[in-house]
């Protein structure tokens, strides 16, 4: 008998790439939390038992949540659009990312996360699919949609659904960088309000990052937007109606002109648009400001050269200090939405999990297994480590009080 042909190895694989072998098999698996041993386990679990409290359910909906997964679990939902920065490569291959996203919510939060990538890209038909699926879940992460579709989806999904709907990609990177820019404005002892900031990249990040720290307490007629082609200003016609937005909440000197207009005077850059910006362009920033370059894998300044131009640097590289990652926010975010039974996502909550990052911080490094330096930031320690397992403690504490403070709680 001939043996069963077998598929010769992809020529895109590359067996010594230890990440490939990491991911055989997928990074996800489903484990029961309760016995099966018995038959009285399987009457229990299954029938007859189970026929109980869907009856129970059925007359009260709301004990869905304490009789279900549905209290602390999520789903991740992408269309494979904006996957990390390899852009619209769809849903299949978005599935690592999405994966990886639930494996963060497990071990940061102890969130159960469920990646669900669909083969649409049609705004209509993402918001009802998602819509269908939600009583499954007690939240919703969109991830990895591009800009301008995302913010529809969010907002629409947002006024359909009771449950808490948060882009992470918009609102994570948001919330993180306001932490960041609180922890560098208290080591150069300078307030918020004072800032004059520019933020290189009007999508989904950026428009986010620019609401964010307005929530936060900058000023927003000393923010200066910049797209690709320059400043965001009242009087261009090309803009979008979000670029329009921010352009009416920002700039309030009617700024024109590209990245070196822009920067002139600058206290802060925050680069959020994966293009790269010239040194002749840094040279105009005030001196003893903060440069923070979050394109992955490449920064649109590179830090040694940021580093001439500005006394804090931040990137989104695990490689160099002040690293500024999602991680220390979305699992946080989602673990004290659900304990508090959110019905959404409020600013106050995002502001209160920035502050809640950035006092982490201040209480000091965590060197593996202790908190050391207590009370002291430094140039090259203005974040937690995204493995600082304070932080997503007490970023769930943050925003469930917030919640309850700002009236979306149920619990």
């Amino acid at each position: 008998m001939s043996s069963p042909a077998v598929d010769p190895p992809s020529p895109v694989v590359d067996p010594t790439d230890p990440a490939f072998a990491l991911h055989r098999g997928g990074k996800l698996a489903v484990a029961s939390t309760v016995p099966l041993t018995t038959r009285e386990d399987l009457s229990l679990a299954y029938t007859p038992g189970v026929a109980r409290v869907c009856e129970a359910i059925a007359a009260d909906p709301a004990l869905v949540d304490e009789y279900t997964w549905v209290s602390h679990t999520v789903a991740v939902v992408t269309d494979g659009s904006a996957v990390l920065g390899l852009g619209n490569i769809g849903p299949r291959a978005a599935m690592p990312v999405m994966e990886g996203k639930a494996v963060l919510f497990k071990q940061f939060g102890g969130v159960d996360a469920v990646p669900v990538c669909l083969d649409t890209q049609d705004v209509d038909e993402i918001v009802a699919v998602v819509t269908a699926l939600a009583p499954s879940f007690g939240g919703i992460n969109l991830e990895d949609i591009s800009a301008p579709r995302c913010f529809e989806i969010e907002r629409r999904l947002d006024e359909a659904l009771s449950i808490p709907v948060f882009h992470d990609d918009q609102h994570g990177t948001a919330v993180v960088v306001l932490a960041a820019l609180r922890n560098a404005a208290t080591l150069l002892n300078r307030k918020l309000g004072d800032l004059r900031v520019v933020v290189s990249g009007a999508g989904a990040a950026g428009v986010a990052v620019t609401k964010m720290l307005v929530a936060g307490g900058v000023n927003p007629a000393e923010v200066v937007v910049c797209d690709s082609r320059g400043i965001l200003h009242r009087d261009r016609t090309d803009l979008t109606a979000t670029k329009a937005e921010l352009a009416e909440l920002t700039n309030s000197a009617g700024r024109a002109g590209g990245m070196v207009e822009a920067l002139r005077g600058a206290d802060v850059l925050i680069g959020v648009s994966g293009g790269q910006i010239p040194e002749e362009a840094l040279a105009g920033m005030t001196p003893g400001g903060a440069i923070f370059a979050l394109a992955n894998p490449t920064p649109e300044v590179h830090p040694e050269v940021a580093a001439r131009y500005a006394a804090v640097v931040a990137t989104g590289r695990s490689d160099y200090p002040n690293q500024i990652n999602n991680v220390l926010a979305f699992p946080g975010i989602f673990r004290g939405a659900l304990a508090a039974r959110a019905v959404r996502i409020t600013e106050g909550m995002k502001v209160a999990a920035a502050d809640a990052i950035a006092a982490v911080a201040v209480e000091g490094e965590w060197d593996g297994t202790t908190a050391v330096a207590a009370g002291q930031l430094r140039a090259d320690a203005i974040m937690p480590s995204p493995l600082d397992p304070r932080v997503a403690p007490a970023v769930a504490d943050a925003v469930a009080e917030a919640a309850r403070r700002d009236g979306v709680a149920r619990a």
